[in-house]
């Protein structure tokens, strides 16, 4: 994945489908997407928008209770993780996380900031905060 740091405004959701596509169109198998913030900022709207980048037909949920969704019908599969309610990183390790990471696939993971020890140095972070106001999204890619 071409590495950039920028910092992106996203006021609506076709601004946030917008990156999606950027993001997808630049991943190639065995990359990682790092998503983090808060409860609520949007990282699986953005995860979602990657999915369809990518031609993925299913209906792309977060994967809270799973820890894992697969999706195989795009050009890339895609691996979405949601690690919020894992405790020990026995759990990832149970579903076969490290072959995930290594596999074909991009993977994408929300809350990856609570698993950051286990992803490869080279995993493009992407990081959603709220402005000042509360109505906009401040995302930055790095």
């Amino acid at each position: 994945m071409t590495r950039m740091k920028k910092t992106h405004l996203l006021k609506t959701e076709e601004e946030t489908r917008k990156l999606g596509g950027q993001l997808a169109c630049a991943a190639r198998p065995g990359d990682v997407i790092a998503l983090v913030g808060d409860l609520g900022v949007g990282k699986t709207t953005l995860a979602k928008a990657i999915a369809a980048a990518l031609g993925i037909t299913e209906d792309v949920t977060s994967p809270t209770f799973t820890l894992l969704c697969q999706y195989e019908t795009g050009r890339l599969p895609l691996y979405h993780f949601d690690v919020y309610r894992v405790h020990e990183e026995d759990e990832l390790f149970e579903i076969g996380f490290q072959e995930y990471l290594n596999g074909e696939g991009l993977c994408v993971i929300e809350w990856a900031d609570l698993v950051k020890a286990l992803l490869p140095p080279e995993t493009l972070w992407v990081h959603l905060t709220w402005d000042a106001t509360g109505t906009e999204r401040i995302c930055t890619v790095e």
